[in-house]
């Protein structure tokens, strides 16, 4: 199969982002209210997935988070939809020898069950996905079933998804003169999404419909909002200028990250495999 039948056979949402991976750490890795964010999410990593630990990720771009725990002694299986993704996430992972990411989006899931079950590998020891990737899927009930037999019984499982009543998403996007987007969040279903010229959708899943999703085999845990003082990345690349209240903000999302979980940018759900 050429290039062009492969890209041609991906998901939209699989397509819009393999057309910006040469250019998303670029675009991305630089902006201080996406590192702010990150940060937060790494801490609850770290906390659910001990030294040592198997994880995989899902929807894991160009391996950043992967290549960040790794340092940390956690060993990673980056699974995502997007070919470009994996390969620039391959080059990152490769000086630490863990297993080599394999392009599968989130709704097949199912055929990573399948193939570690033939080769009996275990099961791990939790799984994670950062950023919204799960929001590019529209129903998360097959997600939740797979993910019940690839987590072992106890394991953590961490989702970062977007939040729906999201603060300082409705005045970044009023500030642009942009109200429809400032809503967008507020609608059902699927609701359209660009990226790099390139057009899908995307579905805000609400909290409940969340948990109802991996009620029959997880337990919910607590849920963290992620940047809920921190601005979304619609304020970047203007947010950056302002280092000091980037990170002012970000001292006051770690009191907040809790009690005001639901107006996050993000919002953190963790839940743990049932025994």
């Amino acid at each position: 199969m050429t290039r062009a039948m492969r890209i041609a056979s991906l998901s939209p949402a699989a397509r819009a982002f393999d057309a910006v991976a040469p250019q998303f750490d670029e675009r991305f890795g630089g902006w201080l209210s996406v590192a702010a964010q990150r940060r937060a999410v790494r801490a609850a990593l770290v906390r659910a997935f001990p030294s040592g630990a198997r994880v995989l990720e899902i929807g894991g771009g160009t391996g950043e988070d992967a290549a960040w725990l790794a340092t940390h002694n956690r060993d990673v299986l980056l699974t995502d939809a997007s070919p470009g993704m994996v390969r620039l996430a391959a080059a990152k992972l490769a000086a630490f020898g863990g297993p080599a990411p394999i392009v599968l989006a989130a709704e097949q899931l199912g055929e990573l069950v399948v193939s570690r079950e033939r080769a009996h590998e275990p099961a791990f020891d939790g799984a994670f996905s950062n950023f919204a990737a799960l929001n590019c899927v529209t129903d998360l009930s097959p997600v939740a079933e797979a993910l019940a037999q690839l987590v072992r019984p106890g394991g953590h499982v961490i989702l970062v998804l977007f939040g729906t009543t999201s603060p300082g998403e409705w005045l970044v996007q009023l500030v642009r003169r942009a109200p429809r987007a400032a809503v967008r969040r507020a609608v059902r279903g699927d609701v359209p999404a660009r990226i790099g010229g390139n057009s899908f959708t995307v579905r805000y899943h609400r909290a409940r419909d969340i948990r109802a999703a991996f009620k029959p085999w997880f337990t919910p845990g607590r849920t963290l909002g992620i940047g809920i003082f921190v601005p979304p990345s619609a304020a970047e690349p203007w947010i950056s200028r302002w280092p000091r209240c980037v990170a002012m903000l970000e001292q006051v999302d770690r009191v907040a990250q809790w009690p005001l979980a639901s107006l996050g940018d993000h919002v953190l759900y963790q839940f743990e495999r049932r025994r």
